[in-house]
């Protein structure tokens, strides 16, 4: 008999073996699950014993389960009941925040644990009067709970467990210091665990912090069998800027997704792709910062519903969606880094199901594709843009997968005795080719058995979009090459939902890291970026080069500014006045 030791992949383990109560292995088996995934295999038991875990594991694994089961577990079976939380978990994003929420609900069927969302974009007055009812368990972003905190409404004394979840992505949109100022409001005896990606050396500081003797857990990327497809198959099409809009068009009809996320860069994009995508028959809707919270909760159920089979998002407002279904992720523009693109292509391919990730590239950016092939570790395929004869060629494909799907339905007595009557007349062949025809010109671009709405012909992708994709891509050869003008990345807004600057170099001086500032003053005083421009300028007195983008709302306005000077300029302001107004600042948390 061998004593090798058998690897934990090889090991049969359901919940129950894991530590859990009966009830809870109970409520887990009744939405479905049977066999925990590798990190709730490792990381519940160390939970359970009282440990610190630091755990490592990309999207899609199951961090969520791994953290909320013993939780629940624990504070179901000790501790004085309190009014006050005894857990919590601090998320990077309101959507995610909704759904680990709704996840912990789940859970805790059963338990008298009570669950609350805390995230901005909500009303602050439901938050306070649920707090004040007491919850046992809180799941907020960063900026909400300091806004509760600072009132008074949200009391950590109590808090036993807290959880970070997507650490890394709270890092990567500037709440370290928040995260620092809500955990020194905890007490130091209590468990804590972190949940990331990636570890970056300002997260790898907060957990040598705020973490005691944590046990680490790192889930390899899945092993997958020699020859065996990866479930995400990556390709790109060469397309110049101008013809995007119209390339998009032509692939959507020839790869006819049944769901597809689209990601662009920013809001105003996302809006304008969504009313050419919707006006060419697609049930597209957009998703973005920019949009009050019950209209994205809408847009998000239509979208897992089925209502719409095209999401077109920013990268922020996408963080932390979890949906099983879909099938195609495009990037309508590369992102800024290779791990926003691993990101944004985890939301397809999961739960054993294949997926296409789609990148709308310029011919400039090899150096950009060839960052995201070493990071992935995988070849991205360069395919030409479709032809009209490929989109014909495909809308006959899916004509003959309608017929095929009838015939095999039944039902054709009655089209039955219009052919016996045509037969008379014309060869049987000839009756079934114009049958086809009629079919064929009827729907073009349409797959019948999904029933989803396709497009009939995005503008400009006609027979002419070939000659004008190539006329494009010279007119690019042809265009003087300016100083930084090349395919490095662009720098991401603190959002990643604000337009860039003009110029393809930036502010001068504004190297490194980057800051949004909220002013709560507007159209409605007058306001001009001048304005701010000066009083930052003057007040804080640094070079005016360096100040980005400035948005000026109707009672609000951002300014982008280097990180480095950020906290300099919020304490200049703060004792100074705009348009003979005092104005408040502080960092912009619109992308709770």
């Amino acid at each position: 008999m061998s004593n090798d030791p058998t690897p934990i992949d090889e090991v049969p383990v359901g919940f129950a073996s894991l530590g859990l109560s009966d009830a809870l292995v109970a409520a887990v088996a009744a939405l479905g699950y049977e066999e925990p995934t590798p990190i709730q295999r490792e990381a519940i038991p160390l939970l359970l014993d009282g440990k610190d875990v630091l755990g490592m594991a990309g999207t899609g694994t199951g961090k969520t389960a791994a953290f909320a089961l013993p939780m629940i577990e624990l504070l179901s079976r000790k501790g004085a009941k309190s009014l006050a939380p005894r857990g919590l978990v601090l998320v990077p994003t309101r959507e995610l925040a909704m759904q680990v929420a709704e996840a912990l609900h789940k859970y805790a069927r059963g338990t008298d644990l009570a669950v609350a969302p805390l995230y901005g974009g909500a009303p602050m007055d439901v938050q306070i009067r649920a707090l004040r009812r007491g919850v046992s368990i809180v799941v907020a972003t960063p900026g909400r709970a300091l806004d509760h905190l600072r009132r008074h409404t949200l009391d950590l004394r109590a808090v036993r467990v807290v959880v970070l979840d997507e650490a890394d992505e709270m890092i990567d949109m500037g709440f370290a210091e928040d995260i620092e100022s809500i955990l020194a409001n905890a007490p130091e005896e209590r468990q804590t665990a972190l949940f990331a990606a990636t570890m970056a050396p300002r997260l790898e500081s907060i957990a040598n912090t705020h973490l005691t003797d944590p046990v680490r857990v790192a889930i390899a990327k899945e092993k997958r069998a020699a020859g065996k497809l990866p479930r995400i198959r990556q390709v790109a099409y060469l397309v110049p800027r101008n013809q995007k809009t119209a390339a998009l068009g032509r692939i959507l009809d020839v790869e006819t997704p049944t769901s597809a996320i689209v990601f662009c860069r920013t809001r105003t994009e996302v809006d304008e792709l969504t009313d050419t995508l919707a006006a060419h028959g697609y049930g597209a809707k957009a998703l973005h910062g920019g949009m009050e919270q019950k209209a994205r909760d809408r847009v998000m159920q239509m979208f897992r519903s089925g209502q719409a089979d095209v999401l077109v998002a920013t990268d922020v407002a996408a963080r932390g969606l979890d949906i099983d279904h879909v099938s195609h992720v495009v990037n309508y523009d590369l992102p800024m880094s290779p791990e926003v693109y691993v990101h944004r292509i985890g939301r397809t391919g999961r739960a054993g199901r294949e997926g296409m990730a789609i990148s709308l590239v310029d011919p400039r950016q090899h150096r950009a594709l060839r960052q995201i092939e070493g990071t992935t570790r995988a070849k991205v395929e360069i395919l030409p843009i479709p032809t009209e004869a490929d989109l014909q060629a495909r809308r006959l494909d899916t004509t003959l997968a309608a017929v095929r799907a009838q015939i095999v339905e039944g039902g054709l007595e009655q089209a039955r005795a219009v052919v016996d009557r045509l037969a008379q007349e014309f060869d049987v062949l000839d009756v079934a080719a114009a049958a086809i025809r009629l079919l064929h010109d009827d729907a073009p671009g349409t797959a019948p058995a999904k029933g989803a709405k396709r497009s009939k012909k995005a503008e400009g992708a006609g027979p002419s979009l070939d000659e004008a994709m190539a006329e494009a891509a010279r007119s690019e050869d042809r265009r003087p090459a300016r100083r930084g003008d090349d395919d490095r990345p662009r720098r991401p807004r603190e959002d990643g939902d604000r337009p860039s600057r003009p110029s393809s170099r930036g502010p001068r001086g504004a190297a490194g890291p980057r800051a949004l500032l909220h002013l709560n003053i507007g159209k409605e005083a007058g306001l001009r970026p001048a304005d701010l421009v000066g009083a930052i300028a003057g007040e804080a007195n640094v070079d005016s080069g360096v100040i980005g983008a400035i948005r000026i709302g109707d009672d609000a306005s951002t300014v982008d500014v280097p990180e480095a000077l950020a906290t300099r300029i919020m304490i200049s302001l703060r004792n100074a006045k705009v348009r003979g107004r005092r104005v408040m600042v502080r960092r912009d948390r619109e992308q709770e």
